[in-house]
């Protein structure tokens, strides 16, 4: 799962993104409306966490825009706004939520949960291939009926190839996803967590599906049907 933190005050921005990282997500962070309205045309992101007070444009405008734009992505609006004018005026420009400053990041936490419950239109709950079930609202994974117990980010990795079977996805993609556009994909973690990843969906099962290409990354198989 991928966030936008699009938050101008450096500390708060800093808070956001390490404490939904460590929670296993993907966060790319935009410091104004410019540049959170760039990063929404070129990223598909599954919760945008969108401050109001924003330079160039505001947060409502580029709520607007989004909607404006048929972004489906949910909106998390933060404010130092307590009136109930202000709740209607940003539900009424797009946003799904709303949280008042100060907030404890526990309750952020549990809105996002929230927001990644709701399913897009058209868009199915859970992907299955083969014998595995993946529930990427539910943040579960079973192989055979059986649960596997992922890390955090052994689960984002796992999604992002369910997501994209059969095709190739590079480390450099693995890590734009995963750990976000700052992340030295040349390191060896993402092969540690793909190698993890493997053992936990594949060893105790004769058809593989975490598959390795050689010199370029990594990706799901198709299995035969029988």
């Amino acid at each position: 799962m991928r966030i936008l933190v699009v938050e101008d005050e450096p500390d708060i921005a800093d808070f956001l993104s390490r404490g939904l990282r460590e929670d296993g997500y993907a966060v790319d962070v935009a410091v104004n409306g410019g540049d959170a309205l760039d990063c929404i045309a070129s990223t598909n992101f599954d919760v945008i966490i969108l401050d109001i007070m924003l330079p160039d444009p505001d947060g409502l405008e580029v709520c607007r825009r989004l909607r404006a734009r048929r972004v489906r992505a949910p909106v998390l609006m933060l404010t130092a706004r307590d009136t109930t004018a202000d709740r209607v005026t940003g539900l009424d420009a797009g946003a799904d939520d709303y949280l008042v400053k100060p907030f404890a990041f526990a309750e952020l936490r549990a809105r996002v949960r929230a927001l990644l419950r709701r399913p897009p239109d058209l868009v199915p709950t859970t992907h299955a291939i083969a014998n595995m079930v993946l529930d990427p609202r539910m943040r579960s994974c079973t192989r055979a009926g059986s649960p596997i117990d992922l890390t955090p980010k052994e689960f984002a990795i796992l999604e992002l190839l369910v997501r994209n079977p059969g095709h190739v996805l590079t480390r450099e993609m693995l890590a734009d996803h995963v750990w976000g556009y700052d992340f030295d994909a040349e390191s060896n973690v993402i092969d540690v967590h793909v190698r993890n990843l493997r053992r936990k969906v594949d060893d105790a099962f004769p058809t593989k599906l975490i598959e390795t290409v050689r010199g370029v990354g990594y990706r799901l198989a198709l299995p035969e049907e029988p």
